[in-house]
């Protein structure tokens, strides 16, 4: 018997099962099912359901019933059938990848656009990579599996810290597979959660932000760099500034806005979010001169450009500092991307822009700034993050420790 095909097509934005079926005598015959799926979105969902189909007449001769196969009702104007849409497929037997990406779709909604497109960006690499070979269904993931994908990743050079982020998602995932009963059991359970490594920021000491600050002069990027470097902001907190976030009159500046980037249709967008990181991210801080004098001198250029460009200026962003000079906003990817051509122009070493937010931290513990306003004015979440990345720059306080215990074992007299 000829082992039954078919593919998946799309007609007026939904995707259809296009099965070629044959008789006794080999002659084929071609059956159009609906899906009841929209084209966006549905693909991998699509070919899933494409093969269960295909096995289920393999294996029975018929169509599943309910899923495209029968046609119960009839169009009252047309009098043709009208395929029933696909039914739930047994959630246990999708394939993995499939499961995944349409867990990372549900969840869209209810995470950060940042975190989502980390999420997507790790299914559609790494771990497609390893797991579409296998082709393994949902229930058929076991923690061997998993632990070797790890290993994987330490063999392949990368540090525990990548390993975290991948076993996270996989345990979230399979955590709402065990919820939603897909699963009896989570095989993350048996997974090990690799310790994780201790980090030591990189940074530009005094004179290396000052060389900085003054090569960058006449570069789009100055502000940003700027800003960044005397309240060590992370670089969506910068692009996401706001004038209406800014007191000229009471000197303070408040961090409440942030500016990330969202895959649409093949493009990178700007995405506006006045959900924070944390709730600690949101903070108010002294207006430093140095600051406010380049802020006037950018409200300054705003508004020449605005009349400059005139129609073609932007006025979608009119609230936001951080813009080029069309007015729109300045994009993280280049911020990123110019900043690492900027210090090879220079000869400067390399650092990340976000390594201007360790610079800052740095080079405030080292003067003696505690580790409370240094978490303070970077907005971490809690202490113990400042402390774990900083403490070990915190040499003052350790010379002040070392005072304290001399003085008190000096005092005393050593037996003989």
């Amino acid at each position: 018997m000829m082992k039954t095909t078919g593919s998946v097509q799309e007609k007026n934005g939904r995707f259809y099962f296009v099965i070629n079926l044959y008789d006794a005598n080999g002659k084929r015959k071609i059956k159009w099912i609906s899906t009841g799926l929209t084209v966006r979105g549905n693909k991998r969902k699509a070919e899933s359901m494409l093969r269960e189909v295909l096995l289920h007449y393999d294996e029975t001769g018929e169509l599943p019933t309910g899923r495209g196969g029968a046609y119960e009702k009839v169009d009252a104007k047309t009098a043709k059938p009208l395929p029933l849409p696909l039914q739930p497929v047994n959630k246990s037997e999708m394939l993995f990848l499939d499961y995944l990406n349409e867990w990372v779709q549900v969840h869209k909604a209810s995470i950060q656009p940042a975190t989502f497109i980390s999420y997507n960006r790790m299914i559609t690499g790494r771990i497609t990579q390893y797991f579409e070979p296998l082709g393994l269904k949902l229930c058929e993931v076991t923690p061997q599996v998993l632990d070797e994908f790890q290993e994987k990743i330490l063999l392949e050079g990368y540090t525990t810290n990548t390993v975290i982020h991948y076993h996270a998602i996989f345990g979230k995932a399979f955590k709402d597979a065990v919820r939603k009963d897909y699963l009896e059991t989570n095989p993350m359970l048996k997974v090990d959660r690799p310790k994780k490594n201790s980090f030591r920021p990189n940074f530009y000491s005094k004179d290396e932000v000052q060389q900085l600050l003054e090569v960058s002069q006449d570069d789009p990027l100055h502000l940003c760099i700027l800003i960044t470097a005397y309240y060590g902001l992370r670089r969506s907190e910068v692009l996401g500034l706001k004038w209406s976030s800014i007191d000229f009159e009471r000197k303070s500046i408040t961090i409440n806005h942030k500016v990330t980037e969202q895959l649409v249709n093949g493009k990178y967008v700007p995405v506006v979010s006045d959900v924070m990181k944390n709730k600690t991210s949101c903070r108010t801080l002294p207006l430093i001169p140095a600051v406010e004098e380049e802020l006037l001198k950018q409200k300054e250029k705003q508004q020449l450009y605005r009349k400059l460009f005139k129609k073609s200026y932007s006025t979608e962003y009119l609230d936001f500092v951080c813009t080029d000079q069309e007015g729109k906003l300045i994009r993280p990817n280049f911020v990123t991307e110019h900043f690492d051509w900027l210090l090879t122009k220079y000869g400067l070493k390399h650092i990340r822009f976000h390594d201007l937010r360790h610079s800052c931290a740095s080079l405030m513990v080292m003067n003696g700034v505690s580790m409370k306003q240094v978490q303070e004015w970077l907005g971490h979440s809690t202490f113990s993050t400042t402390a774990d990345i900083y403490a070990h720059l915190d040499y003052k306080s350790k010379q002040g420790s070392a005072g304290v215990i001399a003085n008190l074992l000096g005092e005393s007299k050593l037996p003989k």
